[in-house]
């Protein structure tokens, strides 16, 4: 299985992001690397121009370069952007709008997770209209998996299962960043650049659950899939991704490398990782079939 880094949800600063992908590239044992904006399209300008750097420097730590399209196309402005990515040929992209699927054709492609390929017939039909690869939404049980990725791996797809990092729930037309601090979504003023690993939201009675990014929705919890790599190569997954959080992701990505070869036991591995995330709570809830806020002792049959 190859180790991959999926695009970063948050609206950090351009100088943050160049340094963040900079030492990605010199030092993370990642395979691979989606970048580009996939929430809000009003945060893209930040860090456009930085980004054939970015790119230029990943490419020279060995990472291949694969661009993500936005979750959410709403504007005019934003189907022109997302039909300008869809024209790009130099590097791979990931669709995660019906409007990049409509502005790609028949041309190879990945799919992202928020396209929602949850069974055989859509990944056959997305694989008709030229995708090559597809990451699996972050709701499936293991046995659902098991049973797409068998069936994209049949018609020669690769398969990405996220393991680790928030769960991306929901986009909504509406910010809820913006409107907790009393403003509106279209002048936010980027608050959402205050919660660099998303903004908290809590119960009435303090219980911390979710967490709001701009217009996506999140759980508070990072996933966590260290105990259930192993079975994963054997259903037809050929692709883990973590997801950018706002923790030392070169660690992260050596905790999940040294899983995927064997060389760390799980318990091991999970304490290391558990230091470098501090108080953040693990989930694997969704992967067992239960409630996704849980974190699961034992393995459910995949099969």
């Amino acid at each position: 299985m190859h180790l991959t880094l999926g695009p970063l949800a948050y609206h950090w600063s351009a100088e943050r992001r160049r340094d963040f992908y900079a030492r990605i590239a010199d030092e993370a044992p990642v395979a691979e690397v989606c970048l580009g904006e996939v929430i809000c399209s009003k945060r893209a300008p930040f860090h456009e121009r930085e980004l054939p750097e970015v790119i230029a420097r990943l490419e020279r730590g060995g990472k291949r370069v694969i661009l993500s399209s936005l979750a959410e196309v709403m504007l005019k402005r934003e189907r022109q952007a997302t039909a300008d990515l869809m024209e790009i040929e130099a590097h791979e992209v990931e669709i995660n709008n019906a409007a990049g699927l409509l502005a790609r054709g028949c041309r190879a492609h990945r799919v992202g997770p928020f396209l929602n390929a949850y069974n055989e017939d859509t990944i056959a039909w997305m694989a008709g209209r030229g995708a090559t690869h597809v990451c699996l939404p972050t709701e499936m049980p293991g046995h659902a998996v098991a049973v797409a990725a068998r069936a994209a791996t049949a018609l020669g797809l690769g398969v990405e299962v996220q393991v680790f990092g928030r769960a991306p729930l929901a986009v909504s037309a509406r910010c809820y960043h913006a409107r907790a601090h009393g403003r509106t979504r279209d002048n936010c003023r980027f608050v959402c650049e205050d919660d660099a690993d998303g903004m908290p939201l809590a119960t009435r009675d303090g219980q911390a659950i979710l967490r709001v990014n701009g217009i996506q929705t999140q759980s508070e919890s990072y996933i966590e899939l260290l105990a259930e790599l192993a079975e994963m190569p054997g259903m037809g997954v050929s692709h883990a991704r973590i997801l950018p959080q706002d923790v030392d992701m070169v660690a992260v990505a050596r905790v999940f490398d040294a899983a995927l070869r064997g060389t760390e036991e799980v318990a091991a591995a999970r304490a290391r990782l558990a230091i470098i995330c501090g108080g953040t709570g693990f989930s694997n809830g969704f992967w067992h079939g239960e409630a996704g806020y849980r974190h699961i002792a034992r393995r459910s049959d995949p099969t």
